[in-house]
Order: C-alpha cells, then sequence, then structure tokens
C-alpha cells in the first residue's frame, strides 16, 4: 500500500455496530479454533491499516491511540518500511542466521550499538519476541556472573514464557497452574509513587523503595548470589509507573557496589516511544543489558533483541541461539525503521507531543474527579483512574466502560495496571490526529463520569 487510502480521510468514521455482521461472523469461527488464552476483550477485526488509522472488515475506522499494542512506532504500512520488506522478500527471505552470515544482521547489530547507552564494545543476540530478549537477557546473566538470583519487581511484566513469566508479578492470572516457575526471583516494591507501598509521598520521602531492597540484602537475598537487577524502565503494564529522577541512579549504585548486572526492558518503553531513543536514558544510565522488541521489527515481523557489554555476552557457542532470530526479513523491516526513526526525529516529536497531550490530559484531571494521576514521557501515557481522590479507590469497572465507550466513537485506548488508560499512539501521528483522540477521549470520559 504505498498511497494513502480514501478511508483514512474521514476517521475515525464509526458506520456499523461493533462487532458488524463480517466481523461476528469472524470472532465466531475464532472462538472455535484459537485458544482461549488470547487476551482479546473486545470484537474488533482489522482488515487494514495507515498511519495511525485502521478499518475494520465492516468499514468502520479507528483511530490507534494504542499503536497496534505499542508496536507501531513508525505507524501502520509506513511505505519506506513496506518497500525495504518487498525488496528483501523478493531476494531472500530465510537463510539460517544461527549457522550461516548474512550482512543484514551485521548491519543491524552495528546500527542497534550505536544508538543504545555506553560508549563501550557491546554485542547483539537475536531473538522473535520481547519474552525471548527477556530470557535471553536471564540466561546471559547466570552464565556470566554463575550467580542464581534475579532482582525483579512486584508489578513487572516481561513476558509469558517460563524465564520471563518467573521475573513478572503483574497478574496472579499469568502464573495459575504453572508452578514451580523457574527459581531465584526476589520482587522488590516498585517506586509506585501515586501509590506508595509505604504510604509516603515523593518528593520528600526517605526512598524507602530503595532501603528495602537493602534491608533484603542483610536478611534473605545474599548479595553475592545476586546475578543482576532486571527492571521494565518505566512499568508497561502495570500502567506506565515512572520513576522519579533520582530512582535508578541509587539501583545503579547499588549494582555496582554488589557487582550485579543492571538489565532494563526497554521492548515497551524503546525506540523513540519515551522521548528519548531509549527511555533509561531519561535517567543517564548505561545499563549492562537492553532488551528490546515490539516496534523493533516495524510493525512487521516479529523480533526481539539484547545488547549487552561484550565482557557480559562471554557465553560459548552453542549456549544459545534460536532459528529464526535475525531474520532477513525482520532485519529488513528493524533497518528501515531505524532509518525512519532518524531521519524523522521521531524521539523529539514524541517529546513534543507528549508534553501537550500530558498538558491536555492535566487541565482534563481539573476538570474530571475520574482522573487521580497522568504521568509518563513521551508518547507513553497513563492516566489513573479512581473512584475517590482521598482514598484512590480505583476505577475498575470505569476503565473498562471508558475503553468501550472510546471504542464505540471509533478510538483504541489500551488498558493498564487494574484502573489505568495507556495512550501510546504510533510515533508519527500529526498532532491533529492527536487533537481528535483526546477530543474523543475526554467525550467518553465524560459519558462515563456521568453514568457513575
Amino acid at each position: 500500500m504505498a498511497k494513502k487510502p480514501d478511508w483514512v480521510k474521514d476517521g475515525p468514521n464509526i458506520v456499523k455496530p461493533i462487532p458488524g455482521p463480517k466481523a461476528e461472523k469472524i470472532v465466531k469461527r475464532d472462538e472455535k479454533v484459537i485458544s482461549p488464552s488470547y487476551t482479546r476483550s473486545e470484537p474488533l477485526v482489522g482488515e487494514e491499516g495507515w498511519g495511525v488509522y485502521v478499518r475494520d472488515v465492516d468499514g468502520n475506522v479507528f483511530l490507534d491511540l494504542s499503536s497496534g499494542m505499542f508496536v507501531m512506532n513508525y505507524g501502520y504500512s509506513h511505505p519506506k518500511i513496506v518497500q525495504k520488506v518487498q525488496e528483501q522478500v523478493g531476494k531472500l527471505t530465510h537463510f539460517a542466521g544461527t549457522d550461516f552470515y548474512y550482512e543484514p544482521q551485521v548491519t543491524l547489530a552495528e546500527k542497534l550499538i550505536d544508538i543504545t547507552p555506553g560508549d563501550f564494545k557491546k554485542r547483539v543476540y537475536y531473538g522473535n519476541s520481547g519474552a525471548e530478549a527477556v530470557e535471553a537477557a536471564f540466561k546471559c546473566a547466570r552464565w556470566h556472573t554463575r550467580r542464581p538470583l534475579m532482582i525483579t519487581y512486584k508489578g513487572a511484566f516481561h513476558g509469558r514464557t517460563f524465564g520471563a513469566m518467573s521475573l513478572s508479578s503483574s497478574s496472579s492470572r499469568h502464573q495459575k497452574h504453572f508452578a514451580p516457575l523457574v527459581p531465584g526471583a526476589r520482587f522488590m516494591p516498585y517506586p509506585y509513587c501515586y501509590r506508595c507501598p509505604f504510604n509516603q509521598s515523593y518528593p520528600g520521602c526517605d526512598f524507602s523503595c530503595v532501603e528495602y531492597i537493602r534491608d533484603s540484602l542483610a536478611k534473605d537475598t545474599p548479595p553475592t548470589d545476586v546475578a543482576a537487577v532486571i527492571t521494565e524502565t518505566i512499568q508497561g503494564n502495570g500502567g506506565y509507573i515512572t520513576p522519579p529522577p533520582e530512582y535508578y541512579p541509587m539501583i545503579k549504585e547499588m549494582c555496582e557496589e554488589n557487582d550485579w548486572l543492571f538489565i532494563v526492558d526497554e521492548i515497551q518503553t524503546g525506540l523513540g516511544r519515551s522521548g528519548k531513543t531509549f527511555a533509561i536514558e531519561h535517567w543517564n544510565i548505561e545499563p549492562d543489558i537492553i532488551c528490546m522488541a515490539k516496534a523493533l521489527g516495524g510493525g512487521f515481523i516479529p523480533m526481539g533483541a539484547i545488547v549487552a557489554k561484550e565482557e557480559v555476552m562471554d557465553w560459548q557457542r552453542g549456549t544459545h541461539a534460536s532459528t529464526f532470530g535475525g531474520n532477513l526479513v525482520a532485519c529488513a523491516a528493524a533497518i528501515a525503521g531505524l532509518e525512519v526513526l532518524e531521519k524523522e526525529n521521531l524521539d523529539k516529536r514524541a517529546e513534543k507531543l507528549g508534553e501537550f497531550a500530558r498538558d491536555r490530559l492535566g487541565e482534563m484531571k481539573e476538570d474530571y474527579k475520574l482522573i487521580g494521576d497522568v504521568r509518563g514521557k513521551g508518547l507513553l501515557i497513563g492516566i489513573e483512574l479512581i473512584k475517590n481522590e482521598k482514598t484512590k479507590e480505583r476505577a475498575t469497572e470505569e476503565q473498562e466502560k471508558l475503553i468501550q465507550t472510546a471504542l464505540n466513537k471509533g478510538l483504541i485506548v489500551f488498558p493498564g495496571g487494574r484502573s489505568v488508560i495507556r495512550l501510546a499512539p504510533s510515533l508519527t501521528i500529526e498532532r491533529e490526529d492527536l487533537e481528535k483522540g483526546l477530543n474523543i477521549f475526554e467525550e467518553s470520559l465524560a459519558e462515563v463520569q456521568k453514568s457513575v
């Protein structure tokens, strides 16, 4: 799809009930054959996409402020990425990159090494997803340090494979009936300042969340047994929970004191999303391992990767590999996407548009008691819904009502945590479309608040 289609011009535009007749038939067929473990909650059946718009099989046009579950940083059907993928498909789609060689893997690795924080020698490992990237980081940390324990966080989500799941704690249903999990995870409180687990307020707190870790080291987490700290730079599934400026420097200092690795999961926050190429740059930290995926494949091909210090990625031949990791088509899409990121200054656009969106949402917060907190960085915005300003009781039912109300008006937003709405549009979004989305969001918010 090289040319902007006509249906985009009138978007969003709901012409039939959701689901429409065609969508309803597909949903019924799906229910008979697809795993019930999928997380679908809305009967939206996509057919075409362009920029920030998606059209379903019944002709409804939606403005997507979730960028395809935080994957489409460069928008749907970006012409430059489409072209590069088509060129690669016409030449060679697969050649076993774990056993032989091809230039796109090397080119992409060089680019990733260049854009990740840290002026030191690095190496790249390719997988097929975010969970695989976390698995690789987990294994790499244990191999390098010969230590069994991993410090991770309450509320974290790193994926649903066994290693990634064992480092996660955002929902008990992710782990139900799957025990025993991979041993060695030590869960620490995340700096969730709006809901501080220690009932303190930032600024002015004494960082009990950091002291809790130090106390744990004295009681039940021997520091000489810890391989690494792994963290989502900004917790995604938990609701875009954003640590204060002092937090990660304190954790990095603790890592250096104890000879731990510092691993950041940038699967959702990376590649321009936060207003920086990687969100950890907001804290001026150079991690030992960075995990990335989602937007890495340009929204075309599943892809994950880790970039680690050369001295850390010291495992032996055959220790870890992936048949399709660094696939030729995936590399073509990723290289093209990074070129778009750089040439279109998408990180700067995300920073500027994110400030505009948070200011507008801050104004809504003054007018609508349902909004308790607005947070995030760049085009990574969390809106926490509450029933009561003093008690901060979570507005869980209202969260679902708001998502459904917005969808019926042609706006796609995504839940987070137990009462958070996540906004994460494509970084290519025009300000006009962002304003349009925020207007629909406010209309939906007003309807929901009126009904409760």
